[in-house]
């Protein structure tokens, strides 16, 4: 009798790892934002303290369409939710910092293309930048003014606002994700066929003992 080897149990394939989510590169947001900040605190601060406009209240730029027009708002953008209590500038603060922080979650989790990130960037800046007037002044300052002949436009505005108000409009109607790369297709396998037998030569014939007695039979 012959020993027969004991056939092996195939190896059991350990499980894949599960494949890490995409998440955005925010370093265009990051610059976006801290742009948009920068230019509306430096223009703030050269209205309110170099050209005190506090003080003056009016500038005439390119009359009617420019205009500047000091105003404390302690509301929303626009001058919206107006109130002088002390509790709705902290609840305005909370909501603000909320926001900033939800939609850079959001983005950063979503795969977000280049223009949502961006439009993240306007809203981020600009919310921060009316949060730093809040903090500093206890309102935010608004001094950007546009009317048409014949029209007087009685609310002001700054560029903190336009950036809120564009980001957000970009959020809503550009698309979010990026486009996920095409996979290549993989090329078929060439298939290696036998090499045949040279004429003149015998195949192995398997001898075998067992089939040579039931022939015999």
């Amino acid at each position: 009798m012959s020993d027969q080897a004991t056939p092996t149990a195939p190896r059991q394939r350990k499980p894949r790892a599960p494949k890490k989510p995409v998440r955005t590169d925010m370093r265009t947001t990051a610059w976006i934002a801290f742009l948009i900040l920068a230019l509306d605190q430096v223009l703030k601060y050269y209205v309110v303290h170099v050209l005190q406009l506090d003080r003056v209240r009016a500038i005439d730029v390119l009359p009617p369409w420019l205009n500047l027009r000091m105003a404390w708002n302690q509301g929303v953008n626009f001058g919206l939710m107006s109130s002088e209590e002390n509790t709705t500038k902290w609840l305005l603060i909370a909501v603000a910092v909320l926001i900033v922080g939800w939609v850079w979650m959001w983005i950063w989790r979503s795969n977000a293309g280049r223009f949502a990130r961006i439009s993240a960037g306007l809203l981020i800046g600009g919310a921060i930048g009316n949060v730093i007037d809040r903090l500093a002044y206890g309102a935010v300052a608004d001094f950007l003014n546009m009317s048409l002949p014949n029209w007087q436009n009685p609310f002001s505005f700054n560029v903190a606002d336009i950036a809120i108000f564009a980001g957000a409009i970009g959020l809503v109607l550009l698309p979010q994700k990026s486009p996920e790369p095409k996979k290549k297709p993989r090329k078929p396998r060439a298939r290696v066929e036998p090499p045949l037998p040279k004429a003149g030569v015998e195949l192995p014939r398997d001898d075998n003992p067992r089939d040579d007695a039931e022939n015999s039979r």
